[in-house]
């Protein structure tokens, strides 16, 4: 019999029940007076062996597991509803009056952690990284930035509010702008352009306040990098961020690979859909209806229906990877339709002292709502993997890992997508359509990065230099087959739909390359399915408690953006998409 992944689970997941040893069982975080002293005692506890650090550094995990959480539902809450001024007030709340406080006590309590002679007696070898991290923060910490970060915080949030007012009326229903976008695929060609040109006239409505709000954000982020004595905010995220493993040299070489070795790819792409449309030339709404004509592949009804495909497809990989998506259901952890008034985009808010995360997304139906969900599926079980590590800095994976749990599951779960479709042709649409949107979403994370290079290192431009700057970026990606003729303005301002622009600055990149990783992952699968998803599984379960490379080695993979393991990847993923004709 073959072995199935879940054979390997020691433990089954269950409902998460919160077991406190530190903190009181019914403490409700509602000010910081609430949880000021347990930081005190922390700060002040006296360490006499490695018994006591360890203990120690359990109840400290304890608390920032219990502090983020109470965060994350606050964040949470707010995205559902970004109309509800109660769950907006009790986010800026925590950000203004809960969150300044508990910064400079967690830099005291960095440097007492940092400090302590015994960190070698607890002998530990995964603890390297984690005091490698705790360095960093310690050295980039500054008290002035305190007030900075919560204005930020706040001035970020206004993104959600200005686009998850936006809607259109198309045919006397009023869309948000991802119910909209679903007329992008009709095979009338009038009504795309139509909703088209809705969709654009309404996002450039506010291109002014996103402009201004922008610009604020530079201002304050360019301040917070000036204070903590780097040159310019990339430089200081590269810091905040971890990136160990990685300089900006090596982005740029990743922007090269990608304009050299995928972009003639995706144009090729591009090429064949104005072909097989029948077109003199391509425009901008021509990109998401189905070549063949028919109308565009439905996985789902509703987020329910969504949810238990999902459910069907993680279980025919392997039980245990169903049994995490199942939790979710069951502890009502998942709200997957779009409305009016919630937040746009999608994520899985890892809830580290219950163990069991949130997926957040705006379902409209459409097979990217599919690739959505398994994406934020693979965070999830991610999550699950990672629940039991000691301490939270084990749990808070970077990026590069992160996104590598979610976009190999993309790709390994799509070995599977008969649980969403019945119809055969239907499921090979599908598959195909996601092939090629892999491939068009390398050159646009590219440009995003490449783009937050510039802005953060000439932090003095003007809207109309940024939007510039974009355009000439994005023409450079974009590999020129699309004719944007009369809607420049359109073109020139479609960075402002990225939301890690305004919310979580230079998040961008880890995309790419963990995509790289993905492929790479599903390339093993295709070969080795058993053995794979064990590797996979098995690099997951480390969360942060090894390097990046390390992880990657571990699924059986290469941590690489150099051209020739980028153009290796795109032969392979080429022929997948050939066999699909």
């Amino acid at each position: 019999m073959t072995q199935k992944v879940s054979d390997t689970i020691e433990q089954k997941i269950t409902v998460p029940a919160v077991k406190r040893h530190f903190l009181p069982a019914d403490l409700k975080i509602t000010s910081w007076e609430a949880i000021r002293n347990y930081y005190s005692e922390l700060e002040t506890r006296v360490l006499s062996d490695s018994k006591d650090l360890r203990k120690w550094l359990l109840d400290r995990s304890e608390l920032d597991s219990a502090v983020q959480e109470d965060l994350a539902w606050r964040y949470i809450n707010m995205s559902l509803d970004t109309s509800n001024t109660v769950y907006s007030d009790a986010f800026n709340y925590f950000v203004s009056e809960i969150e300044p406080h508990i910064a400079p006590l967690s830099n005291a309590l960095n440097k007492k952690f940092l400090e302590s002679p015994f960190i070698g007696e607890l002998k530990d070898p995964r603890l390297d990284i984690m005091v490698r991290g705790i360095r960093q923060q310690v050295e980039i910490f500054r008290e002035t930035n305190i007030p900075l970060f919560a204005s930020l915080q706040q001035k970020e949030q206004l993104f959600a509010s200005i686009t998850g007012a936006m809607t259109v009326n198309v045919d006397g229903q009023e869309l948000t702008l991802q119910q909209a976008s679903n007329f992008l695929k009709s095979t009338d060609r009038t009504k795309r352009k139509e909703v088209f040109e809705k969709i654009q006239q309404r996002r450039l409505t506010d291109r002014e306040a996103l402009d201004n709000l922008f610009d604020e954000l530079i201002a304050l982020r360019h301040q917070i990098a000036l204070n903590a004595g780097f040159e310019n905010f990339r430089d200081y995220m590269f810091a905040a961020l971890g990136r160990f493993d990685y300089t900006p040299q090596d982005c740029f070489e990743f922007h090269n690979s990608i304009a050299t070795e995928v972009v003639p790819l995706a144009s090729k792409i591009y090429e064949k859909r104005r072909a097989a449309l029948g077109l003199d030339a391509l425009r901008p709404w021509d990109l998401e209806v189905d070549t063949t004509g028919k109308p565009a592949p439905v996985p789902s009804v509703n987020g329910d229906d969504l949810m238990d495909k999902a459910i069907r497809c993680f279980n025919s990989i392997d039980p245990f990877l169903g049994e995490c998506m199942g939790l979710l259901k069951q502890v009502h952890r998942v709200d997957l339709d779009s409305r009016k008034g919630k937040a746009p985009g999608g994520f899985n808010y890892p809830l580290h002292e219950t163990g069991v995360p949130f997926i957040f997304m705006n379902s409209s139906n459409s097979v990217r709502d599919m690739v959505t969900i398994v994406h934020e599926g693979g965070h999830a079980v991610h999550s699950i993997l990672t629940k039991d590590l000691d301490y939270t800095d084990f749990r808070n994976t970077p990026s590069e890992v992160a996104e590598l749990a979610s976009m190999a599951m993309e790709l390994i779960s799509m070995e599977h997508w008969e649980a969403f479709f019945k119809d055969k042709d239907e499921l090979k649409r599908a598959r195909r359509q996601h092939i090629e949107k892999l491939i068009e979403s390398l050159p646009w994370i590219a440009a995003i990065d490449k783009f937050q290079h510039w802005i953060y290192t000439n932090p003095t431009h003007t809207a109309t230099q940024r939007r510039d700057q974009w355009a000439k970026i994005n023409r450079e990606f974009s590999g020129g087959v699309t004719n944007w003729t009369g809607y420049e303005d359109a073109f020139e301002n479609s960075w402002q739909k990225q939301l890690h622009l305004f919310q979580v600055p230079f998040y961008y990149i880890e995309y790419g390359m963990a995509q790289l990783g993905a492929i790479a992952l599903w390339r093993n699968y295709k070969s080795d399915p058993v053995h794979t998803l064990a590797s996979y599984i098995n690099a997951l379960k480390l969360g942060y408690t090894t390097t990046i490379g390390t992880i990657y080695k571990t699924a059986g993979i290469r941590f690489d953006f150099s051209p020739e393991w980028i153009r290796e990847l795109s032969a392979f993923t080429s022929a997948e998409l050939n066999k699909l004709d």
